[in-house]
Order: structure tokens, then C-alpha cells, then sequence
């Protein structure tokens, strides 16, 4: 399965989601953002498709600020949404 991802600009942003989003239970990986993706912090999250509406819900829900979120693409990824 293809993962998709949320990149962020910044550190303390990919910081606090990690932990909001392990807190709520949610099967998630901190990577380094690929390099096809234009973020200002060099973190990004994986997360399950399924979990999408899920994880975007938690981030919003705590206002963290983040670039978009991102689906694989050939060799890149295809911005979903901002």
C-alpha cells in the first residue's frame, strides 16, 4: 500500500502532529520530506489513505499549520490539498 503523506513548514509543526495524531491512536511513520514535495521543514508524516479524513480532522482540530497533503504520483507525489 501506498502511503500518502502531510508535509509542513515546520519542525514544531510535524513535531506536535506526530504526537496528536499517535495519541489518537492512528498508524503513522515521521520521514524525511521527499524531495519531490516543496515544504519549509525537512519532516513529513505517512499515513494510511483510509486515515485521511482522520488525520486532517486532528490537524485542523489543533490548528496545526501545514503545507498540504500530498498522494504518490509516478515518481513524485500529486498535491490533494493545501
Amino acid at each position: 500500500m501506498a502511503y500518502w503523506l502531510v508535509a509542513f513548514d515546520s519542525t514544531h509543526h510535524a513535531l506536535r502532529a506526530e504526537a496528536e495524531l499517535e495519541g489518537a491512536g492512528l498508524e503513522i511513520d515521521i520521514r524525511p520530506t521527499p524531495k519531490s514535495v516543496t515544504a519549509g521543514c525537512a519532516l513529513a508524516i505517512d499515513f494510511e489513505p483510509d486515515d485521511f479524513d482522520a488525520v486532517r480532522a486532528i490537524i485542523e482540530d489543533r490548528e496545526i499549520v501545514v503545507r498540504g497533503y500530498f498522494k504518490p504520483q509516478g515518481e513524485g507525489y500529486e498535491l490533494l490539498q493545501a
